[in-house]
């Protein structure tokens, strides 16, 4: 009898993680305003405009909080002039020296994630979409110690507050 609760427990328990996952995924596409985190580290959150005017508006909280903007890649364009068709998508790099930089210092290694790059991209369904690597995320990729929390944290904080500008409510 024991034997069987407990098999039964733990069928239920394994059942519950392999859907979990998937539940979060549906409700995090279902309330759009809240942005989502992938195990990979990536935040991704849904725009409520097109996909020229979410690049527009990026840039522009970029530019109004006095960060450098160093390029704007359209990748859809470049794979057009290679014969390929995708969906849209742009990237954009920019960054604030004197705080990328020290996790840079920290780390050379954590330069492969600095500057900032958020790609905008359209999914299979027309939906704009605003995703970049989670800095906790980064400083956990790159071993990144002995800097406190205090400069991801600001670096999370303005991130959330450049994509917030175009975030589905």
């Amino acid at each position: 009898m024991l034997g069987n609760i407990i098999k039964s427990v733990t069928t239920a328990c394994m059942a519950l993680a392999l859907i979990m996952p998937s539940l979060a995924v549906a409700q995090g596409t279902a309330a759009s305003s809240t942005p989502l985190v992938s195990d990979a580290g990536i935040v991704t959150v849904r725009s409520n405009y097109g996909m020229p005017e979410t690049v527009a508006r990026l840039k522009q909280d970029i530019a109004g909080k006095g960060i450098k903007f160093f390029i704007e890649v359209d990748q859809s364009g470049l794979a057009a002039d290679a014969g390929i068709k995708i969906r849209p998508s742009t990237l954009l790099i920019f960054g604030n020296p004197p705080l990328g930089t020290l996790f840079i210092a920290a780390n050379p290694l954590a330069g492969l994630d600095w500057p900032v790059r958020v790609l905008v991209f359209e999914n299979e369904k027309g939906e704009v979409w605003a995703a970049y690597t989670d800095f906790g995320y980064i400083a956990r990729r790159h071993h990144i110690e002995g800097m406190g929390s205090e400069p991801f944290q600001k670096a999370s904080g303005v991130i959330a507050s450049i994509t917030s500008s175009v975030r589905a409510e």
